[in-house]
């Protein structure tokens, strides 16, 4: 087989007939320089149908990529800001968040029961508990901004504990209603 072309058109060496080491390595590459100026050149478009074309930068090789996976925190982050979702999340994070935005204290004694253009109503679980929460309204309304954000919450609305009341309802009777079963 000595004298004859190999598959890519190099010449292969059998025992001491062609060229060998550094005169093989220069041989194999001329011929390969002679092949790419010999191919007509064509310009190449990225990523076309044949898959021919090259990779967009960045989707290859190490670093981030926009297809790595992602943290859900950070998606769903994404997605409340593109859907314009984040006060209507504010406005739930003082709910869900009730004991972190106001303190374990405040938190062990009143809760939110309704956030209505700005003005939170809290129920406390007692008169006194009320007063005390009114005294310390304007430092509530601080802590909350501090935690979800200016203008959620603009206005607080404290009462105290809400007590069954007989005088009204669809099963209302006319007398002095059911005494001896409370108390």
């Amino acid at each position: 087989m000595s004298g004859q072309d190999g598959p890519a058109g190099t010449p292969e060496v059998s025992g001491h007939d062609g060229p060998a080491g550094p005169e093989l390595a220069r041989a194999v590459l001329d011929a390969a320089l002679a092949r790419r100026r010999a191919a007509p050149r064509t310009r190449r478009s990225g990523g076309g149908a044949d898959g021919g074309g090259r990779r967009l930068r960045g989707y290859s090789g190490p670093g981030p990529d926009p297809r790595d996976p992602q943290l859900f925190g950070d998606v769903l982050q994404r997605l409340m800001k593109q859907r314009g979702w984040q006060k209507p999340a504010a406005e739930a994070t003082v709910f869900g968040a009730w004991e972190k935005v106001v303190g374990p204290d405040i938190a062990a004694h009143s809760h939110p029961v309704k956030l209505d253009a700005g003005v939170l109503t809290v129920e406390a679980e007692s008169t006194a508990w009320a007063t005390q929460l009114r005294l310390l309204a304007a430092n509530l309304l601080k802590r909350i901004a501090a935690e979800v954000g200016n203008n959620v919450v603009t206005r607080l609305n404290i009462h105290g504990p809400a007590a069954p009341s007989w005088s009204r309802g669809p099963r209302r009777v006319q007398g002095r209603g059911p005494r001896d079963t409370y108390g």
